[in-house]
């Protein structure tokens, strides 16, 4: 694949760029990917047929019919499902897929239905144009108006990028610019949205087209947020007035001492923050970014990566309010943290960003789709309680094959698609790995004007499941130095490399190890990561698992399940010592090949002893319904 979700221009004020090409070609992310591939995305046009979204679009666009669905962003759901397509047909489909003349096809379906749907004015959102077209910009709180003109600008910069065809964008440029003529302070709407999404997306279209209103439109967007624009009270559907945090309103972005609200909308806003930052060298944006990660990382995210602690607002809560059995954690969520990560890393260089990408995608984030790429989970819990309750509208304790409100699956899809995005970026001095995934990867940052200089890499691996990472120097500058900068994950506590006898210089910088030299094409480098298993104590300030302990294993959560356990047990009764033996075991023939932990434990009613079983949290419910949990009472 090349060029992904973000495109820096020349004058980007960032410490990295993305490489230019990365491909995964095999390993455990190829797998996970070819079931999208497969799976997942060709099903995308009948769920959203089935749903309605589809004939929102056909209604809008013929002038009659009536609007289906329950939410006005019913359109985003097709939007996101033409991105993580269109990144799809850029990476190509798998040689044994029938259907690669099918997904094109699909594509250019429903791309022209969005371009049809569209008014003369550029306007388009499907809800406003069939059922409320007298309350067009006026419900901006709930609305979801600019939200869904993200999704599009986003999927038509996708389109673009991996077809080369400019129908959707030419859609989204007409929207973008209806926007621009509605939108500002200058006797004009002075609003923002209450679902952010706009403001990334802008600056992503900017990068795609050149054309500086829309920066300086995702400028608007992000500064006038936090000065009670949006409705201080509740409207004709919602009867309940959430208050101005729940959609971040409460205080600009720069004066903001922490992540706050609605857990989907903070960060994608924080996404959004963070491209302008990186386009504009904001200084005192940068820094309240920086500020609001770590208030993010420190005390506000889960052990898996998931983000939002309450149901209640699908929210974050205070400091260190992190329960496992009510942990909301959505699947968009996760997906959100990592786009942000992955701008943070991108605009600092540090490594700490790169971290809790490694552990949200492990954990959080695939979690949220089955093994099979057919089930999701919008909610992803870290504990279900023996003889659980399902109520309804339970979204916590079993997959569904789609959702009322279906913002997970799409997005759920367009990250696996442009995940070789995520893996490696470049500087003037070399490139960087910041993921493990066997494929290759190169880039031109630092290269000469001639497109020489840059440097390429092919990446061998079984990680997770094994440590050793091998890494060939295809093409490096002959001329000159180049470095090799290699994540060292912060979970690590050993590791060893065996590089060429003839390097420069090797050291270990802040979570890079960096190998720096003139190499030879065909050059190896080898790093081994220890992938000792870990039992790991909370931060004592979290009350709800004071005193447990959770199996990690690399960057993998484990859990225990019911299904696994000796027959009668049941979680509630099981403690953990610290001191337990813990053994690693590759089991391939369980949940499609994944390496187990055993221990011994406790039960707390008579002290006995009793064998537990761990999976990779990221496989749970995918067997039988049952108890699970991560933390582990000790013993």
């Amino acid at each position: 694949m090349s060029l992904g979700p973000i495109r820096l221009r020349a004058t980007a004020h960032t410490t990295l760029r993305p490489a230019t090409t990365a491909t995964i070609t095999g390993g455990f992310w190829a797998a996970r990917r070819h079931t999208n591939a497969t799976v997942s995305i060709p099903q995308g046009p009948e769920r959203l047929e089935r749903a309605g979204n589809l004939a929102n679009l056909r209604a809008a666009a013929e002038g009659s019919g009536a609007f289906t669905g329950d939410f006005p962003f019913q359109d985003s759901d097709v939007h996101k499902w033409l991105e993580a397509a269109a990144w799809q047909l850029a990476d190509g489909q798998p040689a044994d897929d029938p259907g690669r003349g099918g997904l094109a096809a699909d594509v250019e379906r429903l791309v022209s239905l969005v371009a049809a749907a569209q008014d003369p004015d550029g306007y388009l959102q499907t809800y406003y144009q069939v059922a409320h077209p007298d309350r067009r910009w006026s419900e901006l709180d709930w609305g979801h108006e600019l939200y869904c003109a993200g999704h599009l600008i986003q999927a038509a910069v996708a389109h673009h990028r991996g077809t080369g065809r400019r129908e959707l964008l030419d859609a989204a440029v007409r929207f973008a610019t209806h926007i621009d003529s509605v939108f500002g302070t200058d006797q004009k709407i002075d609003g923002v949205c209450g679902h952010p999404e706009i403001e990334t997306a802008l600056v992503e279209l900017y990068r795609e087209t050149g054309e500086r209103r829309f920066l300086d439109l995702a400028r608007y967007f992000t500064d006038r947020r936090g000065h009670g624009l949006l409705s201080a009270g509740a409207d004709r559907d919602r009867p309940r007035d959430p208050g101005p945090a729940y959609w971040q309103d409460h205080l600009p972005v720069r004066e903001a001492p922490t992540v706050t609200g609605h857990a989907v909308r903070q960060l994608y806003l924080l996404a959004g923050a963070t491209d302008l930052a990186m386009e504009t060298g904001d200084a005192t944006l940068r820094e309240a970014l920086e500020r609001l990660w770590h208030a993010m990382a420190a005390a506000k995210t889960y052990l898996t990566g998931g983000v939002g602690s309450r149901h209640e607002g699908e929210a974050f809560g205070d400091p260190f309010e992190l329960p496992p059995d009510r942990a909301y954690a959505e699947t968009c969520a996760a997906i959100a943290s990592v786009q942000w990560s992955w701008r943070m890393a991108l605009l600092t260089g540090e490594t700490r960003y790169s971290d809790l990408v490694e552990r949200t995608l492990y954990n959080g984030f695939l979690s949220g789709v089955a093994l099979d790429g057919d089930r999701w989970l919008y909610v992803n819990p870290l504990q279900v309680r023996d003889d659980h309750e399902s109520r309804h509208g339970d979204q916590a304790a079993h997959r569904t094959p789609w959702f009322r409100c279906a913002c997970c699956p799409p997005n759920v899809m367009r990250l696996l698609a442009s995940l070789p995005h995520y893996v490696a970026s470049g500087d003037a001095e070399g490139l960087q790995l910041h993921q493990y995934a066997t494929g290759s990867y190169a880039t031109d940052a630092g290269g000469d004007e001639d497109g020489s200089g840059g440097g390429a890499v092919t990446v061998e691996t079984d990680y997770p499941w094994k440590g050793r990472v091998t890494v060939t120097v295809d093409a490096a500058p002959a001329d000159r130095d180049w470095t090799l900068s290699l994540r060292i994950p912060y979970w690590c506590a050993e590791f060893t490399v065996a590089a060429p006898d003839r390097q420069d210089r090797t050291e270990t910088d802040r979570g890079w190890l960096r190998i720096r030299r003139r190499w030879l094409p065909g050059e190896r480098v080898v790093l081994d990561l220890a992938l000792d298993v870990r039992l790991t104590e909370p931060d004592p300030r979290v009350d709800a698992v004071r005193g447990c302990l959770a199996i990690e294993r690399g960057p993998l959560v484990y859990c225990l399940e019911s299904v696994d356990q000796r027959a009668g047990l049941r979680l509630d009764e099981v403690t953990l010592a610290p001191s337990a033996r813990t053994v690693a075991e590759h089991r391939p023939d369980l949940l499609g090949g994944v390496t187990v932990v055993t221990a011994t434990g406790h039960r707390r009613s008579d002290g006995a002893q009793t064998p537990l079983t761990a999976v990779p949290y990221h496989a749970w419910a995918n067997r039988e319904g049952g108890a699970m949990r991560v933390w582990i009472p000790g013993s």
